[in-house]
């Protein structure tokens, strides 16, 4: 797969290091081309620094790896480039005090598509630190990391969920879309949990057998009392 990634900060390095690593052809996209020349070299795998309008043109998928408040200027300067083309974002719209910035408008990920409609946005890895990003792969207790993938175009999940196995991780469907909000709320959620509280996300939640609540006894063979 041919992968242009637009820009040059740590989440650029942790996914493209993966992909370069996993044999996908990727260009490293940045408006400064001394910082994209040197993560090229430190991603490696003959991964090749670029502009950003040379990146959004050489991949079939397109890593938006963009702050919040960038990423729909960048992405509307390059709509005709990116048409047609699979735009990854992993934006985490969070500000100070771990408030949701995009609260009563359009999620990031709408907003990416907005700017370049012609292009299949999919929302995915914004939920983990770049560290987590970066290991090899990201398993905890025996169990890949599941990441959620929100999109519309099944083409366009289809190699996204790739790109999250290639990561070592377990693509999760989570809806359309419209559904990418909720991603990026849980973003907010579980940094204000992590930072703010020193609280383990992982524990507000049952596990799957209990996601509806606890088994009755009849269910699990018991019978009537």
């Amino acid at each position: 797969m041919r992968i242009g990634v637009l820009g040059t900060g740590n989440m650029a390095d942790a996914l493209a290091t993966h992909w370069a690593r996993a044999g996908h052809e990727v260009t490293i996209g940045g408006r400064d081309p001394h910082r994209a020349e040197r993560l090229a070299s430190r991603v490696g795998g003959g991964t090749k620094p670029a502009g950003l309008r040379a990146a959004a043109e050489y991949g079939d998928v397109v890593l938006a790896a963009l702050p919040f408040g960038a990423g729909a200027e960048v992405v509307r300067e390059l709509r005709a480039a990116l048409d047609g083309k699979v735009l990854l974002d992993c934006s985490n719209p969070v500000g100070p005090g771990f408030r949701l910035l995009t609260e009563g408008g359009p999620s990031a990920a709408r907003r990416l598509a907005a700017a370049a409609p012609g292009a299949h946005v999919v929302k995915a890895f914004n939920l983990c630190h770049e560290d987590v990003w970066r290991m090899r792969p990201p398993v905890f207790d025996g169990r890949p990391l599941a990441v959620p993938v929100c999109g519309d175009d099944e083409t366009a999940l289809a190699r996204v969920r790739e790109l999250v196995r290639d990561v070592g991780c377990a693509p999760v469907a989570g809806g359309g879309l419209e559904r990418a909000g909720l991603l990026e709320a849980t973003a907010a959620l579980f940094i204000g949990l992590w930072v703010g509280e020193g609280a383990d996300a992982q524990a507000i939640a049952p596990p799957l057998a209990y996601a509806t609540g606890p088994g009755h006894p009849e269910t699990e063979g018991g019978g009537a009392p």
